[in-house]
């Protein structure tokens, strides 16, 4: 059944994405190029890395090495999120930061948001490195 589940989930994001890229064909008269492809294809290992991300620290239960998981789950949701904004802007060129905030302040708010991965992911990375001391 597990493998069921992997497979399900890996093709209906891969299939969002390949509608998504011709969606995104209908609208402009240029072609996704190599780059704006390979950008795309992270977005479904991106997804997969938080789902298991999230499964590994539900399944720790809390604890020292759970809680450092729980943090790093949390920095891959940031990080997804960042990476599917610049997705958006280079294939769209919609900055959803700068258009809902502002020049100045959409770009403080993409400043924060690096901070907050780089910082949570230091973080549960710290935890798990404590609790593996012996």
């Amino acid at each position: 059944m597990k493998k069921h589940y992997f497979l399900i989930t890996f093709g209906v994001l891969f299939i969002n994405q390949t509608l998504l890229a011709q969606e995104q064909s209908t609208h402009h008269s240029t072609k996704l190029g190599s780059e704006q492809i390979f950008g795309l294809l992270e977005m479904p290992f991106l997804a997969i890395a938080l789902i298991f991300s999230f499964l590994t620290a539900t399944r720790l239960k809390g604890g020292k090495f759970g809680s450092g998981m729980t943090l790093l789950a949390w920095g891959f949701v940031v990080m997804a999120l960042g990476h599917l904004h610049m997705q958006i802007a280079h294939i769209f060129d919609y900055n959803v930061f700068k258009n809902i905030f502002g020049d100045t302040f959409g770009n403080y708010i993409w400043f924060i948001a690096l901070i907050l991965t780089w910082g949570l992911s230091a973080l549960g990375f710290f935890k798990i490195y404590r609790a593996s001391k012996i």
